[in-house]
Order: structure tokens, then C-alpha cells, then sequence
């Protein structure tokens, strides 16, 4: 038992244990909950789950179905409209953009290789009617259809990415007419081919009919699915696919397409680049000038390759020496446009000897070192001739008992002679002072432009003694330009 006694200054009686235990009031057991009561009302019997307000007020009807679409929604849009989502899928367009044209490249060449093996071969091994002719022309069609595709599918992933940069919904923002024009430009120039004219003489046999000037005109312009081999080394150029060259490209407001990506390879690679243009438009167009002339039984240029491509060499160079000439009109377009085109070479060919020859910044800084030292040099003994001659025309013309006035002019003509000499160093080292590019000198001139300009030390008694000796020489010599130079 749990006795409990009182202070003396208080009356509390003493009970016991049991007797507490008697004192309790009665609870009433709790009547069941309701069977639609959720587990918050406190009406259970094991009292109220944790974070239960209490039995008062009644519970919050649970979400329906209408009210957490707007919630899934949401998550769905920020799923699909974050950071990491837009980088993810703009990493995957790129991948994708890249893939396409690797493969628009490989369809186009093969297309051209194909072209290339049926001229050849409908030229002494069959006619253009055998059914050789038409399978491999048919061949040509079909990856030419799959070429106009890729194509499409291409600018596809870059309209894509556009709307993708810009945050635009709509796909015809990006669709300018500029953009259109160049993407119906690209089709048309990528659909021209030789198609397979010989279908219906093969199924009806009619007799072959000769080559005709059509096909060479349609042939002959599938060298200009080349340009996807530009397009090729863009997007796979390291400058392109840095992710810090683009940052710091965007920074600066430029942008990277296939005409900086080839003046950064024209710049560091410019030799190679010169070269390998030149060869391969050699090869193309001596290929292009002997399949227009050998048609027309011309001997000069249809015996062998070799005299066209000795043509083509000749008419790149602006030589001309006449003993091949074309004598059709698609073999004179070929040699005019290789003229053109040879013209350009040469002038970019001078500007990358120009550049060769140039110094670099290393050495103008040595050479404008040992030219200034020259120069200083060179003012020293100029400064050094004109004190001489100064006194020499003093020492005969005061010094002496008899003036000879021989030696005297002779003394006089030094003297302006040597003037003239100490201006002309003086302009030259302006001149080298004006020729420094760099930033160093560029500094330098900055700060020689603060400061006023001092005289040299070695100047000032040659300026103070010319005015004591002129003041008692001759009035010629004092009233000479040249020395008039010297005074302040």
C-alpha cells in the first residue's frame, strides 16, 4: 500500500492505496466508430493516430479524381520542361542531326560512284539500252530517293533543335523563307541524276538508241552532292561538338557553321587544304570535260584521260597554250568554270606565302631590338659629325690668321650634309617607332605618349654649342634650313 501523509500545516487526510484505486471515477466504454468514419475522427477504440486534431471537426473529403489531374500534369510538363530534360534532348538531336548526314554522305557518294561506273562502262562494254544499263540507272534513282529523304529528315532535326533553342510550339516559326528557299535549293540539286530513259525501248524492243547530251547534263551534276562532305566535317569538327568552344562562341555572337569551321582549317591548315581542293577539282573536271568531248570523235581529248586532265591543269593555272582545245558547249563550261575557280587558288595561294613570309611576333620583336640599336647608333655619329664640322668651320674662320675660304665651304657643305643625315636617322627610328604592332609596343608608345618628350642627354650641348659657335661664324651658315633645324 501507498501511504500519503499531510504537513502539519495542512489537513489532508491520509489514504491508502486501495482506497484511491476505490475514488476513481467510472468511464464509460467508447460506442464503435460509424462504419463510414476515416481513422482521424478519434472514435476508435485505440484513440486518435498520430496527428489527429481531435474528435471536433469533421474530416476533409479525400482528392478526387478531378482534383489531382491538374497535379499530374504538372508533373508531367516540369518531367519533360526541365534543365536536365532540354540538355538531354538536345544532346540526342545533335546525335541524331550527325547520324543523318553521315548517312545522306555515304547514299550520295555511292550514288556517284554508281553514275561513274555506268558512264564508263555504257561506253565500251554495253549500250545504254541493255538491261545492265537500266538496272544500274535504276540503282541510282533509288538512292536518290533515299538522299532527298535523308535530306528532309535532316532539316527535320534541325527545325527541331530550332524550336527546341528558342522555345518555340509552333514548327512553322522556324520555317523563314530564307530557310525554305535553301532547303528547295538543296532538294533540286540532290534530285538531278540520270534517270532510266531506256525502260520502255527494253520492254517494247525498240532498237537502242545513241547517247545523248541530256544524260551527260544529267550525270555530270551529282558532284554536287559533295557538299555534304563539307556539311560531314562541320558536325564533326571538334570546335563544333566542345561544348565550352560553343559557350565561349555563343558569347561572342558567333556562329558555327561550315564557313568557320573552313576558315579555321584555311588557318591552320592551309597548304593541305589548297592542295586537296585543287587535286580533287582537277580529277573532277578533266573526268567531266573527256565524257562531254569523247562523244563527238574528237581525237585531242577523247584518246585518253591524260590530255584532259592536262587541259584542265593548263586552263586552272591561266596558262592557255591552245594545243587542246574543247569544242562543245558542256566541255566549254567545264573549262571556263575551272578557270574561275583557278583564279581563286591562285589568290588564296598568295595570301598564305604572304602570310608564310610574314614575322612572326617573337621575331619583329628582335629585329625592331637590333634596328633601334642601329639607329641609335647611326644618331650618335651623326650628332658627332655635325659637332666636328661645327667647330672645324669656327676653328677656320675665327681661329685662324688666314681664312681659307675653300676649306670653309668645304666644312659648310659637310655640315649640312650632315644635318640632313641626322634628320633622315631621326625620321627613320619615328618610322620603326610607328611600325611596332604588338602589344608590348603598342604599351610602350601608350606610355611615351604621357610622359612629354625629353631630349636626348647626348642632344642638349650639341643644340647650346652650335648657338655659341654660329653666333660668331658666318650669316650663311646661320641662316641655313638645315641648321634652323637644329635650334629650338
Amino acid at each position: 500500500t501507498i501511504a500519503m501523509e499531510t504537513s502539519p500545516s495542512m489537513s489532508t487526510p491520509v489514504v491508502s492505496g486501495d482506497e484511491a484505486e476505490d475514488r476513481r471515477p467510472l468511464l464509460l466504454p467508447r460506442p464503435p466508430p460509424p462504419p463510414g468514419c476515416p481513422p482521424q475522427c478519434g472514435l476508435h477504440p485505440r484513440g486518435p493516430l498520430p496527428g489527429a486534431e481531435g474528435p471536433g471537426p469533421s474530416p476533409a473529403p479525400a482528392p478526387g479524381p478531378q482534383e489531382s489531374k491538374p497535379d499530374m500534369k504538372d508533373d508531367q510538363y516540369w518531367k519533360t520542361h526541365s534543365i536536365g530534360w532540354r540538355l538531354v534532348r538536345r544532346r540526342a538531336l545533335f546525335e541524331r542531326r550527325q547520324r543523318l548526314n553521315d548517312c545522306a554522305l555515304a547514299v550520295g557518294i555511292f550514288g556517284v560512284v554508281v553514275m561513274v561506273m555506268e558512264t564508263e562502262l555504257s561506253w565500251g562494254v554495253y549500250s545504254k539500252s541493255s538491261i545492265y544499263s537500266i538496272v544500274l540507272k535504276s540503282v541510282i534513282s533509288v538512292s536518290t530517293v533515299l538522299l532527298v529523304g535523308l535530306i528532309v529528315a535532316y532539316h527535320c532535326c534541325e527545325v527541331q533543335l530550332y524550336m527546341h533553342d528558342n522555345g518555340a510550339e509552333d514548327w512553322r516559326i522556324a520555317m523563314t523563307m530564307e530557310r525554305v528557299t535553301l532547303i528547295a535549293l538543296e532538294l533540286v540539286a540532290v534530285a538531278i541524276h540520270p534517270y532510266p530513259m531506256g525502260v520502255l525501248a527494253y520492254v517494247q524492243k525498240v532498237p537502242p538508241s545513241s547517247e545523248t547530251e541530256l544524260e551527260i547534263m544529267l550525270a555530270l551534276p551529282m558532284f554536287l552532292r559533295l557538299y555534304l562532305l563539307g556539311r560531314a566535317m562541320m558536325l564533326h569538327s571538334r570546335l563544333f561538338t566542345d561544348t565550352a568552344s560553343r559557350s565561349i562562341g555563343a558569347l561572342n555572337k558567333i556562329h558555327f557553321n561550315t564557313r568557320f569551321v573552313g576558315k579555321t582549317l584555311m588557318t591552320t591548315y592551309p597548304g593541305t587544304v589548297l592542295m586537296i581542293f585543287s587535286v580533287s577539282l582537277w580529277i573532277v573536271a578533266a573526268w567531266g570535260l573527256h565524257v562531254c568531248e569523247r562523244h563527238h570523235n574528237y581525237r585531242d581529248l577523247s584518246s585518253n584521260y591524260m590530255e584532259a586532265l592536262w587541259m584542265v591543269s593548263v586552263t586552272f593555272l591561266s596558262i592557255g597554250y591552245g594545243d587542246v582545245v574543247p569544242h562543245t558547249y558542256c566541255g566549254r563550261s567545264i573549262c571556263l568554270l575551272t578557270g574561275i575557280m583557278g583564279a581563286g587558288c591562285t589568290v588564296l595561294v598568295v595570301a598564305v606565302v604572304a602570310r608564310k613570309l610574314e614575322l612572326t611576333r617573337a621575331e619583329k620583336h628582335v629585329h625592331n631590338f637590333m634596328m633601334d640599336s642601329h639607329i641609335s647608333k647611326e644618331i650618335k655619329s651623326a650628332a658627332a659629325n655635325v659637332l666636328r664640322e661645327t667647330w672645324l668651320i669656327y676653328k677656320h674662320t675665327k681661329m685662324s690668321r688666314e681664312r681659307d675660304h675653300t676649306r670653309v665651304r668645304m666644312h659648310q657643305r659637310k655640315l649640312l650634309l650632315a644635318i640632313h643625315h641626322l634628320r633622315s636617322v631621326k625620321m627613320e627610328k619615328r618610322k620603326l617607332a610607328d611600325q611596332a604592332n604588338s602589344l608590348v609596343d603598342l604599351s610602350k608608345v601608350g606610355e611615351a605618349s604621357e610622359t612629354p618628350p625629353k631630349t636626348p642627354v647626348y642632344i642638349l650641348p650639341i643644340q647650346n654649342l652650335i648657338r655659341l659657335l654660329f653666333f660668331f661664324s658666318t650669316p650663311c651658315a646661320i641662316s641655313s634650313p638645315y641648321t634652323m633645324a637644329l635650334l629650338p
